[in-house]
């Protein structure tokens, strides 16, 4: 029931199924769209005044490449996709190379490599967020939910402590504000 939901959500906005398309078409390998702008998607709709695209802060886009481990991949790949729809505040991430410079930007020890994209959606800030969509070659949207959808559908944000610390969850929680962006959305405190 859940995937069937926000399949629905998803299809609903004209303005992400353009931007899977690009994505998707961009030919960047083992590609996927999710964290911020899903929560913003559907918490929009079911909490709160509804999705406005203009409020985006970034499109975060994941994929997977193990033969390029620069920075300057993801630059190149967001990039290519800002010259596809240059209104689009893209943030794309190779997640076969985050761990070069995860300990540097975050502090903390070393990671280990991810091994797929799944492995890695699995270790984002909150549960509601570490979801991912990405379109087929026949337009049929794929979910990567490693967690499931209780949380983004269910209007619960929940720090996973898969990676991120209690420190930095509540910063998120502070500068994300989700209960008064989103009337309705229950918010646990991390602890």
């Amino acid at each position: 029931m859940g995937e069937h939901e926000l399949r629905g959500l998803v299809a609903g906005s004209g303005w992400l199924t353009r931007a899977l398309t690009v994505v998707r078409d961009s030919g960047l390998p083992e590609a996927w769209i999710g964290a911020g702008v899903l929560r913003d998607l559907v918490w929009g709709v079911r909490y709160g005044d509804g999705f406005d695209p203009a409020a985006v802060r970034d499109v975060d886009v994941v994929f997977f490449d193990p033969t390029d481990l620069s920075r300057e991949g993801d630059h190149r790949a967001t990039a290519e996709l800002t010259a596809a729809w240059p209104e689009l505040p893209w943030e794309a991430r190779n997640q076969a190379a985050v761990h070069t410079w995860y300990a540097t930007k975050f502090g903390g020890e070393p990671i280990a490599p991810y091994r797929s994209v799944a492995e890695a959606v699995a270790t984002w800030p909150e549960y509601a967020t570490a979801v991912a969509v990405r379109l087929d070659p026949a337009d049929r949207l794929e979910v990567c939910a490693p967690y499931g959808l209780a949380d983004l559908l269910g209007g619960v944000w929940r720090h996973n402590p898969a990676r991120v610390g209690l420190a930095m969850s509540r910063q998120r929680l502070a500068r994300h504000r989700p209960a008064q962006r989103w009337p309705g959305v229950t918010v646990i405190e991390p602890g």
